[in-house]
């Protein structure tokens, strides 16, 4: 992890603080690194652009050094304990990690998640305890008028889903007949339907997934074709195709044809980190960008904070490149190779 890293003084002492936003810190320093010998001036624009492009860089890299690493360790070449690499990569990892329901549009086939990465697994959940619409929504709530949850046994631990997003959180309290608090925001408007699902471990089944091929083969015989006990999933549509809105690979067509419920069929992936975006408001009479993070479209990167050196580095690359100055560029190469 970058933590682990060497670090010069110059970027020890930008976070010499209990905290600090760091997208803005990261701006800051690029552009006290590329100014001050005059090689250019890098646009709010600009900066978020290269940021964008830093941030999946490191987030791809996490993989190939948990591949390695581990690959050291089943060599007996990794440590325990604080020099457990490993360990500090998996929880990274784990920080991106999502559950949801995948929406189903018919015929088997089911929407994969717009910000997956990786596909982790997909669960069949094959008991329905409720559905229904909300008549209200609050910060953690689910409210329906019309429930009767206690009666129809939802219990804590109990999954909701969206149905028209495929956002989904557990059960944190069963308040009334008619309200839940949930471990997450799932709605904002009245109408929304939902389905909430048991979590029991009985009544889970992992749904394997298989080529395109294999499903052709398995299929073809009763002996082997996928059950509601044993389901498989293939990604992108059976045909070859994921339908007439998505690109090829961003469905799963779900076997066998009977599971077909909205909010049954959950996945549990890695999804990429959320684009960051440097927001401002230009003050004074030159109109100079002043950082706003109130601004409602403000995202912060979502590395950790030690991967900072990392993302100026990578920033002055791309800035480098992009204003035909080979020093700005070759600085950034410089400092993340003497890091790694």
């Amino acid at each position: 992890p970058g933590g682990l890293k060497k670090r010069g003084l110059f970027f020890f002492l930008i976070f010499v603080q209990t905290k600090f936003t760091m997208i803005n810190e990261v701006r800051n320093t690029v552009l006290s690194i590329a100014n001050k010998n005059n090689f250019g001036y890098i646009t709010p624009n600009d900066f978020n652009l290269y940021a964008r492009q830093a941030q999946l860089d490191i987030f791809e890299d996490y993989f190939y050094q948990y591949n390695a690493w581990n690959v050291k360790q089943n060599v007996r070449q990794s440590g325990t304990g604080y020099a457990d690499i490993v360990k500090s990569l998996e929880e990274v990892l784990d920080s991106f990690s999502a559950t949801r329901a995948l929406l189903y549009r018919g015929s088997s086939l089911y929407d994969l998640p717009e910000n997956y990465y990786l596909i982790n697994k997909i669960n069949y959940y094959n008991t329905v305890i409720t559905t229904g619409s909300t008549t209200n929504f609050g910060t953690n709530l689910l409210e329906d008028n019309t429930a009767t949850f206690i009666t129809d046994n939802v219990q804590v631990g109990n999954l909701v889903s969206n149905d028209e997003t495929g956002l989904s959180a557990f059960v944190t309290a069963v308040v009334s007949e008619t309200e839940l608090n949930l471990s997450n925001d799932l709605f904002n408007l009245l109408g929304i339907d939902y389905t909430i699902v048991s979590t029991n471990p009985s009544t889970i089944r992992e749904i394997e997934r298989v080529s395109q091929n294999k499903i052709f083969y398995l299929n073809s015989s009763p002996l082997t074709y996928p059950t509601a006990m044993y389901p498989a999933y293939v990604l992108g549509g059976a045909d070859g195709t994921a339908g007439s809105s998505n690109t090829f690979g961003n469905t799963v067509t779900v076997y066998p044809d009977s599971i077909g419920t909205q909010g049954m069929v959950i996945t549990q992936y890695i999804r990429y980190p959320r684009v960051p975006n440097w927001t401002y408001v230009q003050v004074g009479i030159n109109q100079e960008p002043s950082f706003d993070e109130s601004a409602a479209d403000y995202q912060d990167f979502e590395l950790p904070e030690s991967d900072a050196p990392n993302l100026i580095n990578k920033i002055l690359q791309y800035a480098g490149v992009s204003i035909r100055d080979n020093t700005v560029a070759a600085f950034g190469k410089a400092e993340e190779t003497e890091a790694n």
